[in-house]
């Protein structure tokens, strides 16, 4: 099993230009949704998005982040759209 500061790392790894854990990405688990809670921010703007058990299973494992790499482009196209 892993714990958020891992899930995180694993995350910047895969993504570093969305920053650092702790500054721009904050990571929990929420039991009563059962999922992790990614929240990405950058300037003013934030996103919050669940990340279900199965799939951080499969990003820590390497396989896939699918439904969170889609989150991060959601967002840098947000960002870039204001600018």
């Amino acid at each position: 099993m892993y714990n958020k500061e891992e899930l995180c790392e694993k995350i910047h790894q895969m993504y570093p230009e969305i920053g650092r854990c702790g500054i721009n990405i904050n990571i929990e688990f929420d039991d009563g949704a059962n999922a992790w809670v990614i929240d990405l921010k950058k300037d003013e703007h934030e996103l919050k998005t669940f990340l279900e058990p199965a799939d951080a299973d499969a990003c820590m494992s390497g396989k896939q982040c699918v439904s969170l790499g889609f989150q991060i482009a959601q967002l840098k196209k947000n960002v870039e759209q204001l600018h």
